[in-house]
């Protein structure tokens, strides 16, 4: 650690004195080691008359001998600390008991079997399994463990023929985003020698009569649309749609429930408003019309029998439902309203039980009401708590309904609801040593910086006493119109376990108050995201939660380009930074990977306007030499193959030479994890272990030691 040497009763004094917060013995002999130093090779350029000075652009490439000895000594660096927290094994033991549960995945029915992923307690990866019947016993299908050592290889269900006797799965490695497709045969249990190589698929749809399927794929040239039929080379496939569509574009297919119609969804890029719908005949193997083609708008589609339902924001910012006669569905003058705009947000819905099942956000409180085809309201169905709800699924057909509700201190819970008696029942619960009713989770509203009234959610133990010294973990998201709700989480249990407040703010460029309250977050008004985030800080140490030693921040992804901005724009405010798989560089951020899809939600520097706005915020280029900043986490991994991991490689670099304080600025960088997931039990424990070690180090949280 930069610039602290201190010894024995010296180092005691200041953990005692609230200079340093307190570490194991093996920590404290690392105090005095500073970071590995990065070789600074200068890269110059002038963009829209603007000289820029990239002093890490080397560390931009991934696998030359140079950077992986960097990140060697990085990981070294980063080991030497988090290994030697006091408490660090309680941390670990913790989290197993919380993590080390049966976790159950939603089912889905077909022919009277249900399937569904389950990874047991002592497993480290999920398993697809079948149920005859609701009260049948479980039936392992397909179980990934035997095909990596490392247990990295993980399944994912995809679909699931009508019959309950062909199923389409996934297989992932590490962390990555790309997949490989396999058909498997129930009654043989056996994998079908189709394969569908790895690649980005978008999605995948089974035919009725199990002859092959409907596929969505991002090639070279951008996505496509293809039929594969079972038994022929996946190469020879037949394109059915998407030509002269860009690589900034997605495609998505989805197949009406009797096989009779295919609905292909254009989306301009992530975040963009506009989007395109084509209706395509399969029983006829054509035409292919337009449904939606040029409205300034966000549509989704689904059909049930000859109608077509359409969620869209269409003249309505917090969404409506509208519906057509799938014979009538290009002329706009037949659409009509089932669920009009309102104050409430439509955030999904489903066809189900010859029903409409809507999901709605009020206040960012989650509701599901079913209604009639036509739109007349029939039931809500209750909720035991502020939380959120999940995959509400089930079939036309078919009286059941599944959904998922949870919240930070609530397990996750999967409910079978039934249409025609209004009934939900369990279907599985994670059995989690925690007493929930020990926590309670409760709302409140705070002004940002131009006076919006923002909601956050808060929770922690009961009776917490707002004395300003809580240690405070304040999250959050802001981007993408996606809608941050409570959801069980081991981490936010374990931190309230320690006395900690757990924070999730709404932030602007959510979904969460509908299309008008992201518009307000994206482009040149992302910094209002950044606003709101500052403005929770502040309320929490305002109102007695907490104080900026003790208050402590964390994001992924688009989450993590948030309190990178944050840090840099208010280093003061926090004692530590949990920033993983971050977007941090904005000027070069669209050149890499995936990111051409996301130049809708943030522009691109390539346009003299947006380059303005993105160099404002962009936290690489906001590092000031000599300034001093909080402690910093930061995780990234080879296998993200949709955020590049060089901006948290140049930004730790840039950090660790530019602060001023004695705050340790690291990165922990996985040779096999990604953006998706898929890692393996014991792994997961791992990297939340340390996670958690250094925020409750940081923070100067003393942890049990047994």
């Amino acid at each position: 650690m930069r610039g602290l040497k201190v010894r024995g009763l010296e180092l005691a004094l200041l953990v005692l004195l609230g200079g340093f917060p307190p570490i194991g013995r093996g920590a404290a002999t690392q105090l005095s080691r500073k970071p590995p130093q990065t070789p600074v090779e200068e890269v110059k350029e002038v963009l829209h008359g603007v000289e820029l000075v990239d002093p890490y652009r080397w560390l931009e490439d991934q696998w030359s001998p140079k950077t992986r000895a960097w990140i060697e000594q990085q990981n070294a660096y980063t080991r030497a600390l988090l290994d030697a927290v006091a408490g660090r094994e309680w941390i670990r033991r913790r989290l197993a008991e919380l993590m080390k549960v049966d976790v159950v995945g939603l089912p889905i029915e077909r022919g009277g079997r249900y399937f569904f992923t389950k990874r047991r307690a002592e497993q480290e990866q999920a398993v697809i399994y079948m149920r005859r019947g609701r009260q049948g016993p479980d039936e392992a299908l397909i179980d990934p463990h035997p095909w990596s050592p490392d247990h990295t290889t993980s399944v994912t269900l995809l679909d699931v023929s009508d019959d309950g006797t062909l199923l389409a799965y996934g297989v992932r490695q590490g962390g990555e985003d790309e997949l490989t497709i396999r058909l498997f045969d129930v009654e043989a249990r056996r994998d079908l020698p189709d394969v569908l190589p790895k690649g980005r698929y978008f999605d995948l749809s089974l035919v009725p009569n199990k002859s092959g399927l409907y596929y969505a794929r991002h090639t070279p040239e951008g996505p496509r649309v293809y039929f594969h039929r079972r038994g022929d080379d996946p190469a020879r496939d037949r394109e059915i749609f998407g030509r002269g569509y860009g690589v900034d574009k997605i495609i998505t297919v989805t197949l009406s429930e009797d096989g009779r119609y295919a609905l292909f969804t254009v989306s301009h890029g992530a975040g963009a408003r506009r989007t395109e719908i084509y209706l395509y005949d399969v029983a006829r193997d054509g035409p292919i019309l337009p449904v939606v083609k040029d409205i300034e708008a966000r549509f989704s589609g689904q059909i049930a029998g000859d109608t077509l339902y359409l969620l869209t924001d269409w003249n309505a910012p917090r969404g409506r439902l509208l519906a057509v006669d799938v014979r009538k569905a290009t002329a706009q003058d037949q659409w009509r309203e089932v669920i009009p705009h309102s104050s409430a947000v439509i955030t999904n819905f489903a066809l189900v039980g010859g029903r409409v099942a809507v999901n709605f956000l009020e206040n960012v409180q989650a509701r599901v009401r079913m209604f009639d085809p036509q739109g007349k309201f029939l039931a809500e169905i209750p909720l035991p708590a502020i939380g959120s709800v999940s995959g509400v699924r089930g079939r036309w057909e078919s009286p059941e309904v599944f959904y998922a509700f949870s919240s930070f201190h609530i397990p996750t819970t999967i409910y079978r609801y039934d249409v025609n008696t209004r009934t939900s029942e369990v279907w599985a619960a994670l059995k989690v040593p925690i007493r929930s009713e020990a926590f309670e989770v409760k709302q409140v509203w705070y002004e940002s910086r131009d006076r919006t009234r923002i909601p956050m959610f808060i929770a922690h133990a009961r009776g917490l006493k707002l004395d300003g010294s809580n240690p405070t973990l304040l999250t959050g998201y802001g981007g993408f119109n996606v809608s941050m709700l409570p959801g069980f989480s081991a981490r936010a249990v374990l931190w309230m376990e320690l006395g900690g407040v757990y924070a999730l703010p709404n932030l602007r460029g959510g979904g969460e108050f509908g299309e008008e309250w992201h518009r307000a977050g994206m482009r040149e008004k992302k910094q209002n995201v950044f606003d709101d985030f500052l403005a929770a800080a502040e309320w929490l140490i305002k109102n007695g939660y907490t104080n900026p030693s003790r208050l402590a921040i964390s994001g992924g992804s688009n989450g993590g380009l948030l309190v990178g901005a944050a840090l840099t724009q208010r280093p003061d405010l926090f004692a530590a930074v949990v920033c993983s798989y971050p977007l941090l560089d904005m000027i070069r951020y669209h050149r890499f990977l995936v990111a051409r899809f996301w130049i809708p939600e943030y522009g691109a520097s390539d346009d003299p306007e947006q380059f303005r706005y993105l160099l404002a915020y962009s936290p690489y280029h906001r590092v000031t030499p000599g300034t001093r900043y909080p402690a910093v986490l930061f995780i990234t991994g080879d296998a993200d193959t949709r955020v590049d991991p060089l901006h948290a490689r140049k930004m730790a670099a840039r950090l660790q030479a530019a602060t001023a304080s004695d705050r340790p600025i690291l990165l922990r960088y996985d040779t096999k994890a990604g953006h998706s997931g898929g890692l393996p039990l014991s792994k997961q424990i791992e990297d939340l272990t340390d996670e958690l070690s250094f925020l409750l180090w940081q923070l100067g949280v003393r942890i049990p030691q047994s």
